[in-house]
């Protein structure tokens, strides 16, 4: 199984790429993001399969995408992507694309049925095709340069097929007379767009270990909680990364002793602000 595809790294491959972009009747899309580190997912790579090949793009290198809003809002091209909300959420978030016309090959199968709703699953299904995928690559870290081989040859593989399975799907619509309420879906999710994250503001009761805390922990930890939730958000960083659950009860257990419970790296960058938190609630 042999799949064509270039990394858009040089002005070259740029060029080649824009031209089969606009040459396209229908272009397959999908992303690599990172939501599991960061606080805000981190988008690290747009594929697009048009023409024959799929042509590899990395929002941390430089390149200007805005060239792509033309395309994904024209009507005349089709766009297919398999659970789109959250690619279309990020593109929307970060280039303010506006999306017309799109296949979700994801709510096409559910729709039709089934339950097995991986891509890996409905090519196999429709297309008669097994991709050739590690899933530890699916676990990677794309936000890392410089990206392998294997990543990209994995990234690509989500958009080379997605034509086929397609055009299998809309013919089982068809045949059950689904189109129309296919069409309706696909329209309400290229409407979707990004939300911040919120803050349960009650989160801080439902951790395990908060029961077991005194009236003053408890208010102390209500404290962490808020104060960690802002600076992940301000630093980027995954909440439980930045400061995880069970360092907080440690912190509301023993407010005075911050060298044992924080790395040393953390207690340079954050002992202050806890210091100022710890005086207003120990007093």
């Amino acid at each position: 199984m042999n799949i064509k595809w270039f990394l858009v790294d040089t002005v070259q491959k740029w060029t080649r790429a824009v031209e089969d972009i606009g040459k396209a009747a229908i272009l397959s899309i999908d992303t690599e993001y990172d939501s599991f580190r960061y606080f805000k997912e981190k988008l690290c790579l747009l594929q697009i399969h048009a023409c024959g090949t799929t042509y590899i793009f990395d929002p941390l290198n430089g390149f200007d995408l805005s060239f792509l809003g033309n395309f994904f809002h024209n009507r005349q091209i089709l766009k297919i992507l398999h659970a789109a909300d959250n690619d279309i959420r990020l593109l929307k978030r970060d280039y303010s694309f506006d999306f017309e016309n799109i296949f979700d090959t994801h709510r096409a199968a559910l729709l039709l049925g089934f339950r097995q709703l991986s891509l890996d699953r409905m090519i196999v299904q429709f297309v008669g095709i097994e991709l050739k995928k590690n899933k530890k690559v699916q676990r990677s870290r794309w936000d890392m340069r410089p990206l392998t081989d294997e990543q990209l040859n994995y990234a690509a593989q989500d958009v080379a097929y997605l034509s086929a399975l397609y055009e299998k799907q809309l013919i089982r619509l068809r045949e059950k007379s689904l189109e129309n309420e296919a069409l309706k879906a696909f329209s309400k999710i290229a409407s979707c767009n990004w939300r911040e994250k919120i803050i349960d503001r009650l989160g801080y009761t439902k951790v395990q270990g908060y029961k077991s805390l005194s009236q003053k922990q408890k208010e102390f930890f209500r404290k962490l909680y808020f104060w960690r939730f802002r600076r992940a958000k301000e630093e980027n960083r995954a909440v439980f990364m930045f400061l995880p659950d069970k360092t907080m009860l440690e912190l509301a257990q023993n407010p005075h002793n911050l060298h044992e419970c924080l790395k040393p790296e953390k207690l340079e960058r954050y002992g202050t602000e806890l210091k100022e938190i710890i005086k207003k609630y120990s007093a």
